[in-house]
């Protein structure tokens, strides 16, 4: 084998042009370049680039003589071995005279069939090639004139052939298949080029950042067939919003971007947002059926003075995020202030997962009262952050980006793992907490290892209640819940429904749940002590409970009119800031020693009036 070094050399140093052409199996005039050394440059005019890639007949001068160049194709195409002495032009049209020799060469590893081609640059017009006088074509000459003109019209048409070939592949690397915009590729292309004119003096863009809100319904309610119409009337409908000038794309899936210049008058670019939301809240049909399917947009323009004008498609991005939080279905300009919440964003997953590896997760305690006696039944626990440097944080703080990087699971299981030595401390000081009540993500309670935590946990189940969602658990029903529930019944955990009314509220829902428990929501319970159409609704909810053999808990009881109201139309018990904020183990234990247990003094004449069914 050649040693690296030495073919170095003969690439650099070596005075003849060099190079590697790769030819086609059937017709040695066809071919490819595919190297060449420093030589072979030098004395063609023509560039590495301009070589590699391009078809031989980059090699022919306008000032070769004709007869030279078929008889040059000839023996390419018999793979003859040959040398031939001409006048050629470089790149730049120069005249000069060079010896050209064509060498075929085969690889047996491939199969593949090679020219080495070199060049020699004559100083002196050769002698055999000195000026003939036209002389007569002989008859047998005639014949293989002939045969070459046959040869030429056929490597032609194959030339018009493969360069139609080339302008298919080209479209189609640029195109997406399904609606002939765009596609992502072309795209970041054609975006470094308006940045790179932008950065040259050219006029500011916007970037239109469009996303379908509700496409998987479609494809879910009237298929996937639909769903690729509905991208294509989605494409017809930016052509038609966009002129010559604008340039609009697919990403991939439902995403779509429009790239646009400023122009003169902001109206421009929120009249076409506008126009997109729009269109798009018209119903969309197929085959006789509807569905609706509204349209998100972002906004963000790029400026000659932005340090980094690449991030104004994060930009779009992120104002097309703050458009669907805000209900979807309309567009949104980005603002300074998203930047910077979408920096604390990221800030805050960095400091969730390592929060994960440390274990920075604590429960806190919110008490629940037996609304006939006073005395504490159970405590709610509720997740805290300790963050290294911003101190004690609620749920509100972290608990949606959380779920949104799924890591809720995980916060639960850390929580969870704390409670057997919360009950176990309050066991050893003689303070009785009969149970405690924890809220379950809906991932953790699709999780088969769940029922094992609890099993191996050492807690008594019979002194722990599940809290779940009623809209978190009809989206997950499914059979590994369904076992989960019925495992959790047989241990003896309490199973409750949390905020009730929040969600698919409905009897049917109660029923393929089946909770003990049922514990309204606070702002059902807010309004009671004023509004007699809220008391009225709240009766309601309790006697369905009732008949269903459930717990009432109210949730959100902040004052004592509300616990005395709460008490006398039935809720078994009571929860809320009127007993005691969330606390720590430490506080909830000083606390329960300080009252033995008793967090509130009901009205004696509501104290024994009722027979309260008792879950907890």
């Amino acid at each position: 084998m050649i040693p690296a070094q030495i073919f170095d050399q003969i690439t650099d140093k070596c005075t003849e042009g060099l190079a590697l052409a790769l030819a086609c199996d059937d017709d040695g005039a066809i071919m490819e370049l595919q190297w060449c050394n420093t030589a072979f440059t030098r004395i063609t005019g023509y560039t590495y680039d301009d070589i590699i890639g391009r078809r031989g007949t980059i090699l022919i001068g306008s000032s070769m003589e004709q007869g030279d160049h078929l008889l040059i194709i000839e023996k390419l195409m018999n793979w003859e071995h040959f040398s031939v002495k001409v006048l050629n032009n470089r790149k730049n049209g120069d005249q000069y005279w060079q010896k050209m020799s064509w060498v075929p060469l085969s690889d047996a590893a491939t199969g593949n069939r090679w020219w080495l081609c070199s060049l020699m640059e004559l100083e002196d017009r050769p002698r055999e090639t000195a000026r003939r006088r036209p002389t007569p074509v002989a008859e047998s000459d005639q014949g293989l004139l002939a045969d070459y003109v046959e040869k030429i019209g056929r490597l032609e048409k194959e030339n018009a052939r493969l360069h139609e070939l080339a302008k298919i592949v080209a479209k189609e690397s640029n195109e997406d298949p399904l609606t002939g915009l765009s596609n992502r590729r072309h795209f970041e292309v054609e975006l470094k080029s308006w940045i790179s004119d932008l950065q040259r003096g050219g006029p500011d863009f916007a970037v239109f950042y469009i996303d379908l809100d509700r496409f998987k319904s479609v494809n879910d309610t009237l298929g996937h067939d639909a769903g690729d119409r509905l991208l294509i009337s989605v494409a017809s409908m930016l052509r038609k919003l966009t002129n010559d000038r604008d340039l609009v794309a697919r990403l991939g899936g439902d995403e779509f971007i429009v790239l646009r210049p400023l122009g003169d008058s902001a109206l421009k670019i929120s009249g076409l947002a506008d126009a997109i939301v729009q269109e798009m809240h018209a119903p969309y049909s197929f085959e006789g059926k509807s569905t609706f399917c509204s349209a998100s947009v972002g906004v963000a323009i790029a400026t000659s003075k932005m340090d980094v004008p690449e991030q104004v498609v994060a930009d779009a991005d992120m104002a097309l995020y703050h458009a669907k939080s805000q209900g979807k279905g309309r567009w949104s300009f980005f603002t300074e202030e998203m930047h910077a919440e979408a920096v604390a964003t990221k800030r805050l997953v960095s400091d969730l997962l390592i929060a994960c590896e440390k274990h920075e997760f604590v429960p806190y305690f919110q008490p629940l009262i037996d609304a006939e006696t006073g005395q504490i039944v159970s405590a709610e626990v509720l997740v805290r952050w300790v963050h290294s440097r911003l101190g004690l944080l609620p749920p509100s703080a972290f608990l949606e980006t959380a779920a949104n990087m799924g890591i809720l699971k995980r916060i639960d299981e850390i929580t969870f793992a704390a409670l057997p030595d919360v009950l176990a401390s309050f066991d050893s000081a003689g303070v009785d907490l009969p149970r405690l009540s924890i809220n379950i993500s809906a991932g953790r309670l699709a999780d088969p290892t769940f029922i094992h935590d609890i099993k191996s946990s050492g807690m008594d189940p019979q002194r722990l209640t599940i809290e779940i969602l009623e809209s978190v658990y009809l989206e997950r029903i499914g059979d590994v819940v369904h076992w989960t529930l019925g495992e959790l019944r047989a241990l003896g955990v309490t199973i409750a429904l949390d905020d009730f009314g929040t969600g698919h509220a409905s009897v049917q829902g109660l029923l393929k749940i089946k909770p003990a428990v049922l514990k309204i929501d606070r702002q059902f319970i807010q309004p009671i002590v004023r509004d007699e159409t809220a008391r009225a609704l709240v009766e309601s909810i309790i006697g369905i409970g009732k008949s269903l053999g459930m717990s009432i808990v109210a949730e959100g009881v902040e004052t004592e009119s509300h616990a005395q109201f709460a008490s006398a139309m039935g809720c078994d018990c009571l929860q809320g800031f009127h007993f005691g904020k969330p606390m720590c183990a430490d506080d909830l234990q000083a606390r329960l020693v300080e009252t033995r247990g008793e967090f509130w003094h009901p009205r004696t004449e509501l104290a024994g009036s009722r027979r309260v069914n008792r879950n907890y």
